[in-house]
């Protein structure tokens, strides 16, 4: 059976992209198959794990364009020209529009770095939601997938873990043990449930 055609869409560093390439290594995600790398920066260090591993990229910046529209019909462009089934969010800071996320229906899935609905939507990315965590004291926090529709982290839950947090945590270190203990658990177990959803027509 063909495997679904899977793009991740980055920005930075790619560790989240790295855990789903080891994970597909690994034969954790027999349904799936990652099959291009945007990135909307090109400097990022994804786009390099992405070349280690015989993935093809390509960079997509919302600046070249002049328009939301415009940048949005460019990467619906490049996806259909690749045959893309599935988009993955991981460490993604373009955002997208309805118009986009629309036309893929339960097909784009995010991770975020904290249990839903706590600490998420505008403003919560990176460092900040586990500053957020700590600054209001909560004794866990986790990693949630969703689907991605037009509001910020608002799109239905798939799957979430969760995780401790310890005295003396410092924003890095609790993002460190979230990503550890969480993020790269949960995505490539959420991808592999998508993906043969989408294998089987559904």
């Amino acid at each position: 059976m063909l495997r679904t055609k899977i793009a991740v869409f980055v920005s930075g560093g790619g560790t989240n992209l790295q855990a789903l390439i080891d994970a597909e290594k690994r034969g954790e995600i027999p349904s799936g198959k990652i099959a291009l790398v945007l990135s909307s920066n090109d400097k990022a260090y994804a786009l390099t794990r992405a070349k280690k591993n015989d993935i093809p990229s390509v960079v997509v910046k919302r600046k070249e364009f002049p328009s939301q529209k415009e940048y949005e019909q460019r990467m619906k462009a490049i996806l259909e020209e690749n045959g893309i089934e599935m988009v993955v969010l991981a460490g993604f800071m373009a955002l997208l529009s309805e118009d986009f996320t629309g036309l893929y229906p339960k097909r784009i899935v995010n991770i975020h770095p904290s249990l839903i609905p706590a600490f998420c939507g505008k403003g919560f990315y990176g460092l900040y939601v586990h500053e957020a965590a700590l600054e209001y004291g909560v004794k866990v926090t986790g990693a949630t997938v969703h689907y991605v529709n037009e509001i910020p982290d608002g799109g239905e839950i798939i799957l979430q873990k969760a995780v401790a947090v310890l005295d003396g945590d410092t924003p890095e270190v609790l993002q460190k043990r979230v990503m550890e203990e969480a993020e790269w658990v949960l995505l490539p177990k959420a991808v592999e449930m998508v993906a043969r959803r989408l294998q089987k027509g559904n």
